[in-house]
């Protein structure tokens, strides 16, 4: 896993920088509903999307919670006074105290134990009876565009993916959350090319292929093999899922 204060600096301008934040904001957006006023968004990270759904919403008040001091630091620059450095396991929240959360880009990185629940399970406890979780899900898969690339990663070994949808929905019904809608965003920028994914390999960025393992290698020397090595092949699209807590304010 990357190291996030290390990464905050760079880490927008290498994940598509603010029109992919523009992207993913506005699909967030359209699974909140309007009568919300108050929103947490889990793992902000640096807050380019938090600030965005802010902005949005004037009426919405918005607050940012993140394990990552570095995160956070930028985050609290762009939304000062509404950053909570905190672990996304233990939310330092009274019950029902939101009528949105959302965690964008957050699950996919919860592959020890039982940690993926436990963020949905905090998630659910926040949110106030009505109210609306928002996740990405499937990440991983979908940055599988049917490129040259992913033919050449497809005999790679794979873990289960902590978001994968089925997984996410069992765990969001396990603390009263049903399913109400869906929608897909682009990321923007975040075309893969074979000359980067094969330096992503060789950082050990995928978590099955250890850094300097002749597989590793094979796979990396493959990539580099393909026409137009830095070219970006398409942008992955992601999908987010929204769930409702039953009851009434």
């Amino acid at each position: 896993m990357l190291d996030y204060d290390k990464e905050a600096d760079a880490y927008d301008s290498s994940r598509g920088g603010e029109p992919r934040a523009a992207a993913a904001a506005e699909a967030v957006l359209g699974l909140i509903p309007d009568g919300a006023r108050t929103l947490l968004d889990v793992a902000c990270g640096t807050g380019i999307v938090t600030r965005r759904l802010a902005a949005a919403r004037p009426a919405l008040r918005v607050t940012g919670v993140d394990l990552t001091y570095g995160m956070a630091r930028m985050a609290a620059a762009r939304l000062p006074g509404a950053i909570v450095l905190a672990d996304s396991r233990r939310l330092p929240f009274p019950d029902g105290t939101f009528d949105a959360v959302t965690s964008v880009w957050l699950l996919h990185l919860l592959d020890r134990g039982d940690d993926m629940g436990a963020v949905v399970a905090e998630c659910a406890r926040v949110l106030r009876p009505g109210g609306v979780y928002v996740t990405t899900v499937d990440k991983a898969a979908a940055h599988d565009v049917g490129s040259d690339i992913d033919a050449v990663l497809a005999p790679r070994p794979r873990r289960s993916a902590p978001d994968a949808s089925p997984r996410v929905e069992a765990r969001a019904a396990e603390h009263g959350l049903r399913p109400v809608a869906g929608a897909r965003f682009r990321g923007v920028g975040q075309g893969r090319s074979p000359r980067g994914t094969a330096a992503d390999l060789r950082r050990g960025w995928f978590t099955q292929l250890p850094p300097g393992t002749p597989l590793t290698e094979r796979f990396a020397a493959e990539l580099e093999s393909l026409p137009d090595p830095d070219r970006r092949r398409p942008d992955p699209v992601f999908g987010l899922r929204a769930f409702r807590k039953p009851g009434t304010p």
